[in-house]
């Protein structure tokens, strides 16, 4: 994004999760208004910011599709399209705060809508799963696979653009759910796929280079950074809905994201699933938000 002026969306959706035992619902919905208690907003500068809120929050499953609030997810997505689709050019670089996993769709529907793009999917878990495979339902467990095109024609075939991502463009990066069944999917799939393990064996800043690499080869017209905060070492970043053990160090996600920010070919990212809600008195938001804010001005 180097040259590019930042346009700042806040998606705050927890459309896409359970009900947790902790709170009436999921608190990743405070996300971007956390963030901004601790000087994001200010220290990125952004030329603007622009806010949609979404619809209320219910725990019903969609029965044609077996998705939790498959409509509103898929009427927020509409939205957060448009008003994506009218900032995305060679000029300018988005950088979303959710909320929760589910904002992907709205993002690659904008995207397939500008051209064909590719997704850097940087999370702890692969979200690659079909409905029937979810304990949960939830569309933030199983976003990566309906931008590729796999699930309800509702959710993956908005506005007739299926897949709003070719699998053959994404990269799924930092999973350490380490489960056959569960992997099996992705590994299945044209999606180049990096579980943690694999990533750090493979080398982090070689793994970045394979994906522009892809980029430039594949003639994209850019690409998309999603970021869960997950993808962190539960040391460091717990305050999420489905912790894991061990995960990437900051300096590590530096190693990733420095070289992806820092590309002309970047043209946005969105950052999920931090619930202030598991972070009271804000230890952990502290420290994500300075380095998050280094890195993406060091890529101005």
């Amino acid at each position: 994004m180097t040259g590019h002026k930042i346009n700042l969306f806040e998606f705050p959706t927890n459309l896409g999760l359970i009900k947790t035992d902790y709170a009436i619902e999921p608190g990743v919905k405070k996300l971007p208004d956390w963030l901004k208690q601790f000087g994001f907003h200010d220290q990125v500068n952004p030329d603007k910011v622009v806010r949609l809120e979404p619809p209320a929050y219910t725990m019903l499953v969609d029965k044609a599709s077996q998705v939790r609030n498959a409509d509103s997810i898929v009427a927020y997505a509409k939205e957060q399209a448009a008003l994506l689709y009218n900032e995305i050019n060679d000029d300018s670089f988005q950088l979303i705060l959710g909320g929760d996993c589910s904002i992907l769709i709205g993002s690659a529907v904008a995207l397939r809508q500008k051209g064909k793009y590719g997704i850097f999917y940087l999370d702890g878990h692969t979200d690659f799963i079909w409905p029937e495979m979810s304990g949960t339902h939830g569309a933030a467990g199983m976003d990566l696979a309906i931008v590729a095109g796999h699930g309800h024609e509702k959710l993956t075939n908005i506005n007739n653009l299926k897949p709003y991502i070719q699998e053959e463009h994404i990269y799924c990066v930092g999973n350490r759910e380490y489960d056959a069944n569960y992997e099996k999917p992705v590994i299945d799939s044209n999606v180049a796929y990096y579980p943690l393990n694999r990533l750090r064996g493979n080398g982090l800043q070689n793994t970045v280079q394979q994906f522009l690499q892809t980029v430039k080869q594949q003639n994209l017209d850019g690409f998309f950074i999603h970021f869960d905060v997950d993808a962190l070492d539960d040391q460091v970043m717990p305050a999420v809905d489905s912790r894991t053990p061990d995960g990437l160090s900051y300096d590590e996600l530096a190693e990733i994201l420095a070289p992806l920010l820092s590309s002309r070919k970047a043209v946005g990212m969105e950052i999920t699933i931090l619930d202030p809600d598991l972070d009271e008195d804000g230890r952990y938001t502290k420290e994500f938000s300075d380095k998050i804010v280094k890195l993406i001005n060091g890529a101005k």
